[in-house]
């Protein structure tokens, strides 16, 4: 199945909902930056998490980017998404390792560590909205849940999940995100409450052949669920030769001079996708003429 979104409403338009399956784009992400299990889950939830965030968006050139900033082994891991659900990322340590919970399941909180979640919104405005909130667990579903409540005042509930083969490869990722609108009654709530305390993990979901559909059937039993619309996602980075040229000349003439100076190429690879650009000591002095 390809990864995709659906889009929902509930309970007579008090709830927005939306869920997405996302073990292609995961299991990108993880062939490209060669991702340990732990952070291949870790950044398999932000990817996910920022696939449905960037499809909330409505403006053509909107982009979100999530960053988490830790203390933790992996120290950070930034995600952006545009308005259609094309996403991409990387983690600042991409093979960390540490002992999995006593359960068995992967310590992501572990990796992650103490730390700030940021939420960067650039909707073609003067500035960029920008929210941050300090980790409540450092599970990613739980603090952007907490992100909704303390910055955008929205109430959500966010489940998020990657599930690995022996082989360290990803079997199942993709979530949910459930928002209640202002005037949601108590009535609603109180079933969407009682739904979601039985309800599965969304590995557990999915693994068990449930559809974004299906999920958002269990998570809004009860509430009218109607489904708006069904998109793609997918991992896909838009950087190309002449974005690395800008990233180079960023860098200032001095340092250029230097580069030039040694008379040896230079590599320069893109964060998000891993692609290397060689730039001759020729190529250095064309760009700095412009």
């Amino acid at each position: 199945m390809s990864d995709y979104i659906v889009s929902a409403m509930a309970a007579g338009e008090q709830i927005r909902a939306f869920a997405c399956t996302t073990r292609e784009m995961v299991e990108h992400a993880r062939s490209i930056h060669n991702t340990s299990p732990v952070i291949s889950a870790a950044l398999g939830r932000m990817l996910s998490a920022a696939a449905m965030m960037g499809s909330m968006m409505k403006g053509e050139k909107d982009l979100l980017t999530l960053q988490i900033k830790s203390s933790g082994p992996v120290g950070g891991i930034t995600v952006t998404a545009d308005s259609g659900a094309n996403v991409k990322g990387y983690a600042n340590e991409p093979q960390v390792m540490i002992p999995a919970k006593p359960n068995g399941k992967l310590d992501v909180s572990g990796a992650i560590g103490p730390g700030m979640l940021r939420v960067i919104k650039d909707m073609g405005l003067k500035e960029p909205y920008v929210g941050e909130v300090e980790l409540q667990t450092g599970e990613i579903a739980e603090d952007i849940t907490y992100y909704f409540a303390a910055s955008e005042q929205i109430p959500s509930s966010v489940g998020l999940g990657v599930l690995m083969n022996r082989d360290n490869t990803v079997r199942q990722a993709g979530g949910f995100i459930i928002q209640l609108m202002p005037y949601a009654t108590d009535e609603v709530i109180g079933v969407l409450e009682k739904n979601l305390k039985n309800l599965k993990s969304v590995t557990e979901m999915l693994d068990g052949g449930d559809t974004p559909e299906n999920m958002l059937g269990r998570v809004l039993e009860g509430l009218d669920v109607e489904i708006t619309g069904k998109s793609p996602c997918a991992y896909r980075c838009n950087c190309n030769r002449d974005r690395l040229e800008q990233v180079m000349l960023s860098l200032g003439r001095k340092e250029l001079d230097e580069m030039i100076e040694e008379g040896k190429p230079v590599e320069v690879g893109c964060s998000f996708c891993n692609t290397k650009y060689v730039f001759t000591p020729d190529e250095l002095k064309k760009l700095m003429q412009g």
